[in-house]
């Protein structure tokens, strides 16, 4: 079953326009290599474009090993470059994996330690190559963030184009199920499996389970454990467990650190925690969301909140301990919030009330303030509201923020959308996460 994903299709043809090179990042097996060989290849040629003009390169085949070798791998694609005056796509999948090399001829002991690392050959070597190179629209897929984005950042500015690509969503991941299927079924299914493609296509519930458990252990941790050369990988994988256990909770290295330590009885510090959590979020397993001060209008340094890439990766990695459907909740909102070019913070908020003459100061938490250039929403996140008590706890802190940007409750138990008396929108998690632009027309 082709799963077609029109929307970040649209992005790749889009990116067309312009002699950009394409950075296409996320997860491993998010579906970046079927968009790119299959979805977008098949675009072009309907297009027209001749299969003498794309040059598609997947860099984790046995048969491209020769090709991590920089000088190889530009040499190659040189060598296929039709020089006919009509464009040329140049599609390279998991170019994290090319190394970098040193010349033959070069003896780095008389080169001064400042310039050594010149002298090596890596792929953005090659890119620049093809930056170059007249009529070539070249497209990559990397699953490092780290790596990537500090390189684009240095050799790339202003000439590369950063296109992330996350697992399905709850719209993509319905048009895999019979239509007869109950939306609210659906959503569960979705909440406990996730949305990576070969995950969603697959039949049974263990199967499911079984690809998943066997993805995380054999790849996300041994990507996570080789590229970062863990010797000890004990605190790594009890870490990713605190983490994936806590999604939605505010944490630190510290708080961590101690968790893991005395809970785990694995012993650690805040300096290893923090470091390994860098790892995981590298790794686009993990995306953090800091801590905003509304009224403060600054960032706090810390706690912050992590949610899971995948909530079927973060379900199995836990053995389905907790699959409480107001994480899970929370979690896909975040997903969604950041699938739509949002920026994604916790809303930090505090009030003072005097009873009885004495002031009291309390604080308490916006689920999500979302930026997009001017654009500010605050939104809260909640499974269920069956009384006025719970709508009144939920609404508390959108009716204190002190200005007139959009407040909006999520419900995951709402049939209707509406607009209460405070100007709070209300809508439905399903008609959310169906309706890409939900937020812009309430």
């Amino acid at each position: 079953m082709n799963i077609e994903r029109e929307e970040i299709l649209d992005k790749l043809i889009q990116s067309q326009n312009h002699h950009l090179v394409k950075f296409i990042t996320g997860i491993r097996r998010c579906g970046k290599s079927y968009l790119l060989f299959t979805i977008f290849r098949n675009y072009l040629r309907q297009k027209g474009i001749d299969d003498s003009h794309i040059i598609a390169i997947d860099l984790e085949k046995d048969e491209s090993i020769s090709l991590r070798d920089p000088i190889v791998l530009g040499e190659h694609i040189r060598k296929l470059i039709p020089h006919d005056g009509q464009s040329v796509y140049v599609l390279l999948d998991e170019i994290q994996l090319v190394k970098k090399v040193l010349p033959d001829g070069i003896d780095l002991a008389r080169v001064h330690p400042d310039d050594r690392n010149d002298c090596y050959v890596t792929f953005y070597d090659v890119l620049n190559g093809l930056l170059n190179t007249p009529n070539v629209i070249t497209y990559v897929t990397g699953s490092n963030a780290k790596m990537l984005s500090k390189d684009i950042a240095t050799q790339f500015r202003g000439r590369s184009e950063i296109i992330h690509i996350t697992p399905l969503s709850f719209r993509e991941y319905l048009s895999t199920v019979p239509a007869s299927t109950e939306r609210s079924s659906a959503l569960m299914d979705y909440f406990l499996f996730g949305g990576l493609p070969e995950c969603v296509l697959m039949e049974t519930p263990d199967e499911k389970r079984e690809y998943l458990k066997h993805l995380y252990e054999t790849i996300y941790l041994q990507d996570i454990i080789n590229r970062n050369k863990i010797k000890n990988d004990a605190v790594l994988k009890a870490l990713a467990d605190v983490i994936m256990s806590g999604i939605g909770g505010l944490v630190n290295p510290s708080k961590l650190a101690n968790t893991v330590t005395t809970t785990m009885r694995i012993p650690t510090n805040h300096v290893t925690v923090a470091n390994y959590l860098d790892f995981i979020e590298d790794s686009f397993l993990i995306q953090k969301a800091k801590r905003y001060d509304v009224k403060g209008k600054r960032y706090f340094d810390s706690p912050s909140k992590y949610y899971a890439a995948d909530t079927g990766i973060r379900n199995i990695h836990i053995a389905q301990r907790q699959s409480e459907s107001t994480h899970l909740m929370e979690n896909v909102i975040f997903n969604e919030l950041t699938r739509r070019g949002y920026d994604v913070d916790v809303g930090h908020l505090e009030s003072f009330s005097r009873p009885q003459g004495t002031t009291i100061r309390s604080t308490h938490e916006i689920d999500f303030v979302v930026n997009r250039g001017y654009e500010r929403i605050y939104i809260q996140s909640a499974w269920m509201i069956p009384d006025d008590e719970k709508m009144a706890q939920e609404t508390f802190s959108l009716k204190h923020t002190g200005d007139s940007f959009k407040k909006v409750v999520i419900d995951g138990q709402l049939s209707a959308t509406y607009r209460d008396n405070d100007g709070i929108c209300h809508i439905s998690l399903i008609d959310f996460l169906l309706n890409p632009h939900s937020l812009e027309t309430l």
